[in-house]
């Protein structure tokens, strides 16, 4: 990994922190809508964004949590479980909208693990508990669709491009 993505993982880490302190009343619990998530779209760009993207997760959980050693271990789990899966199942998708897609679809129905560990923590229904981060998870990385397209275009157009593996593999 060359220089430049070590700082663009970097900064991302940042960037998904700042987000989650800001949002942090909700960004846990049953009910969450932890909006740095719509970073978990930017390993459709490029796959070396796991690093800053899992970062970000574990700093996230280690400063902001109210549960961190569940949020530690299961929510970094999650994270990196989900973005191991999309980028195995990107191989047979191509089109930059469909990754995205199938992300969302990865992080969401996996939220099993997320509502395992609030029930294992602070007791919540697992059933309920799913069906609530599920949909918190779901609506944030929609909204996030478009936001990251933006952003991969308009990286796309300057020399800041970090996209390389969907740039020649892909179609729009």
């Amino acid at each position: 990994m060359n220089i430049r993505m070590i700082v663009a993982n970097g900064l991302l880490a940042a960037m998904y922190i700042a987000i989650s302190m800001v949002l942090q009343p909700i960004a846990f619990s049953a009910i969450q809508f932890r909006f740095a998530e719509i970073f978990n779209h930017l390993i459709v760009l490029n796959r070396k964004f796991i690093y800053g993207i899992v970062l970000g997760v574990f700093l996230t959980n280690l400063l902001f949590s109210p549960m961190k050693p569940f949020d530690l271990t299961f929510g970094v789990a999650h994270s990196i479980i989900c973005l191991l899966i999309s980028l195995v199942l990107f191989k047979f998708v191509k089109n930059i909208w469909l990754r995205m897609l199938v992300n969302t679809i990865v992080f969401t129905v996996m939220m099993w693990i997320i509502a395992l560990q609030l029930k294992i923590a602070i007791g919540l229904p697992f059933l309920f508990t799913w069906l609530t981060t599920a949909i918190g998870e779901f609506a944030v990385l929609i909204i996030g669709m478009p936001i990251i397209y933006f952003l991969y275009k308009q990286l796309y157009k300057s020399n800041l491009d970090l996209s390389n593996d969907i740039k020649k593999r892909s179609t729009f």
